[in-house]
């Protein structure tokens, strides 16, 4: 695969976004007590940027959205072999919002936050592979 070094570049700024998310989710879980609804949101957003980095990779245009079933649509159309993993992400999309503003909403469990970076941390890491795979190929 000819990779576009802008778009290859992209894709990496973006993962590296997934990153540090993935890294201030275990932050807030480890804190004594967790901040249990901004790990939500970091492993919303570190699945979301995940998604953007394989879909600037790709060289494939996306809205400016949160909504992790439409990007993992998008991933799928170019890798049918995501969807499993993408599938299960999907729900995580509310946390980009659910817990950002005063409401009538209730702090969750931490359970409810490690399950959701059980299913991010994946993404993130296949995503990263993808990429450094291309790297490699692109080097040689």
């Amino acid at each position: 695969m000819a990779v576009d070094p802008e778009g290859l570049a992209d894709a990496e700024a973006w993962l590296r976004k997934a990153v540090l998310d993935v890294r201030s989710a275990r932050v807030d879980l480890a804190a004594s007590p967790p901040i249990v609804s901004d790990a939500l949101f970091h492993t919303q957003q570190a699945v979301e940027k995940s998604l953007k980095a394989f879909l600037a990779l790709h060289d494939v245009p996306f809205r400016r959205t949160h909504d992790l079933g439409e990007l993992g649509r998008q991933c799928v159309a170019i890798d049918a072999t995501l969807e499993p993993i993408l599938h299960a992400t999907a729900p995580l999309t509310e946390y980009a919002w659910r817990f950002r503003y005063p409401g009538d909403t209730t702090e969750p469990e931490a359970a409810v936050a490690t399950a959701a970076l059980d299913l991010a941390e994946p993404v993130v890491t296949l995503v990263g592979a993808r990429l450094a795979m291309v790297r490699t190929n692109e080097m040689s």
